[in-house]
């Protein structure tokens, strides 16, 4: 890229708002909850606040089935709450990104509502209403969620598309007002004060349901640098979900002379611990294969250096937690949580930090459905359970994979609930709250807190991080990543052991500096390094 950008220096820092601080008793995050945290997120040095959806949302995907563009959501506050919020981030010199889904709206959105009324109303080509049998759908489309993607509606006797929940009808972007009633929007929020958004699905805008076409589709491009062209202009964050992204679409996206996005969130290293196959998803899960993974995080450095620019995340609220997946939580938490944020922040790109992975929370196991409150993994249990698997596999699936395991409230302290609210949490507080919380780590300097701390810090005073070319080094051991960045004459290598193993890595350089480790100190034989368990460290050569 030839020119650099705020948001390259910039680290995201991704709250929840449902789960992240309740101020008023009623179990539910809000923003008022945020505002009392702001000076812990300055504390930690984050930039950039991403917030989930906080629109008015019947809730049933939890805030991604958006009623209302223009209005906060009851359970978060007001305008004036959300308005405070800018001024208190920005005067601790921290922007907040919206969270925007330009895909689908609930089904109580008054464009839908009135789209269902007859077949001639104005907003009907909003949305993709198709003519079928009450037996059977227009085609063969299936919806993310399991089952079709098309729900009969009597009332025209036609039925709508909605590749998520039925309660999520899908946007009609071939339809110019539409475009321009989400552009209006848009800039309704950036007048607001804030510095960019994180588009969601944005890749399936350009569906094409009749030929069966959902990501990717022929005008996707052409859809988006119109986007860019008409609300995008003022140097903003964009950063668009983009599950199906090669990193040869991921130029088309992110070449800054193509004008459409800053960057994106590719999936393709978050379904490595998926079986592959017909009939197979992300709740069919294998073990993570460390080389695999290896190459992905090195293929998407390379292909997009001085091209694009690279969004690096672990997890996110659509993701299982990242010690919980790939670490190790019973033997090596302190050290597998570190290892991942080193390995994360030493690379080329803007580094997402999700609420409390900075304290390295974990999944909470569940042992009933009846503690589940995710849409999808409700979905899957009883459509799994009536095809007959047990009870006991599906739950296993969703105790790893399952989106509430990321959705847990944030645990700041060891009182009641974790510090997250005073009254019933709309979810159940993760059991090991007492051990693992955001006042117990502020007094200890070794933890995990510390460590993202420092890394933030580092990418701040040293340009290497952000814009150091990067070279991967081979190992003799799968388990060992290494890479090197490199910007004139610096030179900083990265070692990372992803394993519970003790191996030796050899080397060929001096050591100029240590500039970070996950263990007090490095141990070195000769021209070996000695890699205890998750070790993880950068030098200086």
């Amino acid at each position: 890229m030839d020119k650099h950008q705020w948001w390259q220096k910039s680290v995201v820092y991704q709250i929840y708002p449902k789960s992240f601080q309740d101020s008023n008793g009623d179990g539910i995050g809000d923003i008022q909850g945020i505002i009392n945290r702001l000076d812990y997120l300055k504390l930690l040095g984050i930039d950039v606040i991403w917030l989930s959806p906080i629109y008015e949302s019947p809730n049933y995907d939890n805030g991604y089935d958006i009623s209302n563009y223009y209005e906060i959501g009851n359970e978060y506050g007001d305008m004036k709450d959300f308005e405070r919020l800018v001024k208190e981030a920005e005067s601790r010199g921290i922007k907040i990104i919206m969270d925007l889904v330009l895909s689908h709206t609930s089904d109580e959105h008054e464009w839908f509502i009135e789209s269902r009324k007859n077949k001639n109303n104005k907003y009907r080509e909003y949305y993709f209403w198709r003519k079928g049998s009450e037996e059977f759908p227009p085609n063969k489309l299936k919806s993310f969620f399991g089952g079709t993607a098309w729900k009969y509606d009597s009332l025209t006797n036609e039925y709508y598309l909605h590749l998520f929940s039925e309660k999520q009808p899908d946007l009609n972007w071939n339809n110019e007002q539409l475009r321009k009633e989400l552009y209006t929007m848009i800039e309704f929020w950036i007048k607001k004060g804030v510095y960019g958004f994180r588009l969601d699905v944005i890749e399936l805008i350009a569906k094409d349901p009749d030929n069966l076409i959902t990501g990717n589709g022929p005008k996707l491009h052409e859809y988006i640098r119109e986007l860019n062209n008409i609300v995008f202009k003022n140097n903003l964050l964009t950063v668009g979900e983009t599950g199906s992204a090669t990193p040869e679409i991921a130029k088309l996206y992110t070449d800054e002379n193509r004008k459409e996005l800053s960057m994106i969130f590719h999936f393709e290293h978050m379904s490595l611990d998926e079986e592959k196959g017909i009939g197979k998803s992300k709740w069919d899960i294998k073990e993570l294969d460390v080389n695999e993974l290896k190459k992905i995080l090195s293929k998407w450095q390379v292909e997009l250096n001085n091209v694009g620019w690279n969004s690096l995340y672990w997890s996110n609220h659509d993701q299982p937690r990242i010690v919980s997946r790939w670490g190790d939580t019973k033997k090596y938490h302190l050290e597998s949580a570190k290892m991942f944020a080193i390995i994360l922040h030493t690379m080329k790109g803007t580094p997402y930090i999700f609420q409390g992975e900075e304290l390295g929370m974990t999944n909470r196991r569940i042992s009933d459905i009846s503690q589940v409150k995710d849409i999808e993994s409700l979905n899957i249990y009883y459509e799994r359970l009536s095809s007959g698997y047990s009870k006991d596999d599906i739950l296993d699936s969703i105790n790893k994979k399952g989106r509430d395991n990321a959705r847990t409230p944030m645990q700041w302290d060891d009182s009641k609930n974790a510090g997250f609210t005073t009254g019933t949490p709309w979810l159940e507080v993760n059991d090991n709250y007492k051990k693992i919380n955001v006042k117990k780590e502020l007094k200890d300097k070794n933890s995990i807190f510390y460590t993202y701390q420092k890394l933030i810090s580092i990418r701040k005073s040293n340009n290497i991080v952000v814009y150091g070319d990067f070279q991967d080094i081979e190992s003799e051991y799968d388990e060992i990543y290494s890479f090197m960045r490199i910007l004139d004459n610096q030179k900083w290598i990265v070692i990372a052991n992803i394993s519970a193993n003790t191996l030796s890595h050899k080397f060929d350089f001096e050591i100029k500096k240590i500039i970070i480790t996950n263990y007090k100190n490095i141990e070195i034989q000769k021209d070996t390094i000695i890699l205890r368990p998750y070790e993880a460290l950068v030098v200086e050569i």
